[in-house]
This record gives C-alpha cells, sequence and structure tokens, in this order.
C-alpha cells in the first residue's frame, strides 16, 4: 500500500482539493477513511459524482481491487472545469497507470446519466460520494438520485460540506458559492438520518439511514 500512495502523490494534482493529503509521510488524509469504508462495507458499487483528477475514484477502486470481489466504481463527471476528463481513451490511460481497471468513467451530469440506460441498470450501490456542483441545489439533486438505490448499511458522503465559501474553479471571473453545507444542515433535521461532520480539509459529511442492518 505505501509503494500505491508514493506513486499516487508522484502526481501533485492528487494531493489538492482537501482531502487533507500529505506525501512526506504518505498520508492520504481523509482517503484513509474511503478506503477503509469500501474495505468494511465491501459494495460491489461505488458511485463518485465529480473528482478534479481523480483522487476519490482512485482510492475507492483501490479498496475494491483489495477486497477481491470485483467491485466497481462509477465515476460520473461531465469534465466542466477543463479537458481532463473527455477523452475515454486518456482517461483509461491515466487510471490504468495507477495498477486499477475497476473505474467506469461517464462523461455528463447527473442530470443526464439520471435519464441513461445505465442509470436505469444501476443496482447494488454501497457508497455514493458526492463531489460534484458545489451548489445547494445540486447537493440536493445528487443525493435524491440515489438515496433510494442504496443498500442496507449503504452511506452517502458530502465533500466541502462544513463551509459555505467562494470558490474560482470555473475561472476568475465565474465565481460561485459552495453551499453544500446548507443542503447538510436541512438533511441533519430529518430524525430517520445519521449526519455527521468531518471538519478536517475541506470537510467530509457522512449521512446514512437509522435503523439500516443489511448486509451491503
Amino acid at each position: 500500500m505505501r509503494n500505491w500512495i508514493n506513486t499516487l502523490f508522484e502526481n501533485k494534482d492528487l494531493l489538492r482539493m482537501g482531502h487533507h493529503q500529505r506525501a512526506e509521510d504518505a498520508n492520504l488524509g481523509l482517503g484513509w477513511l474511503y478506503y477503509a469504508l469500501a474495505r468494511v462495507l465491501r459494495p460491489s458499487r461505488v458511485v463518485v459524482i465529480g473528482s478534479f483528477r481523480g483522487f476519490v475514484p482512485l482510492i475507492f477502486s483501490k479498496a475494491l481491487a483489495d477486497n477481491s470481489e470485483g467491485g466497481e466504481v462509477w465515476f460520473i463527471d461531465p469534465s466542466i472545469v477543463d479537458d481532463f476528463w473527455k477523452d475515454p481513451s486518456v482517461v483509461q490511460q491515466f487510471f490504468g497507470g495507477f495498477g486499477v481497471s475497476n473505474i467506469k468513467h461517464f462523461l455528463m451530469t447527473t442530470q443526464q446519466f439520471v435519464m441513461s440506460e445505465s442509470y436505469r441498470s444501476l443496482e447494488g450501490i454501497g457508497i455514493v460520494f458526492i463531489d460534484g456542483y458545489h451548489s445547494e441545489q445540486q447537493a440536493r439533486f445528487d443525493y435524491e438520485a440515489f438515496q433510494a438505490n442504496l443498500c442496507p448499511e449503504g452511506i452517502i458522503l458530502f465533500h466541502d460540506s462544513v463551509k459555505v465559501r467562494i470558490s474560482r474553479m470555473y475561472g476568475p471571473d465565474r465565481p460561485y458559492e459552495h453551499r453544500v453545507k446548507c443542503f447538510v444542515d436541512k438533511l441533519k433535521d430529518d430524525s430517520g438520518l445519521q449526519v455527521f461532520d468531518l471538519p478536517f480539509g475541506d470537510g467530509v459529511t457522512f449521512v446514512r439511514k437509522v435503523g439500516n442492518t443489511g448486509v451491503v
């Protein structure tokens, strides 16, 4: 694992985006939690919505590969920030460079994905990681698109979820406000949910239904 992490962090972009990573001691930061969840829950499917350079899909794919049960990561990203995810062959080569082959990329928004045949056939979701467009409305859409289809003991994670802030990810002339926290705060009022924040890096919030005790 240490060698894999060292290879991962040779790409400096995979140290960015607020997951509390650190290269000096091969520290995945919040990535340890993502990895551990996938190892413990052992889902057949993880859905990741949005990723700048693939840190989260890579961590989940490594965990599923280490489970040796054939799990897949379904990664949804329309490549709006730049063209990084536009070419399927380049995307496959990029992920393959880290020794993983179980990531299926969908070059589309969540709104487009829910209209697809792939969405209609999607089952066995154990983990959903929401890290796409960070408006309150989009966070709600992403959550509602998948929460009803989670396996028992399934869990949804929101990134960038502990504070409201301005982002210029889409360019200095296109600032917008991260408001995922506003939606997460509303989920905390739902007595049927367990909602837990971790305020490290840019923060991550865990959401699961109360009383789910089945086996994924």
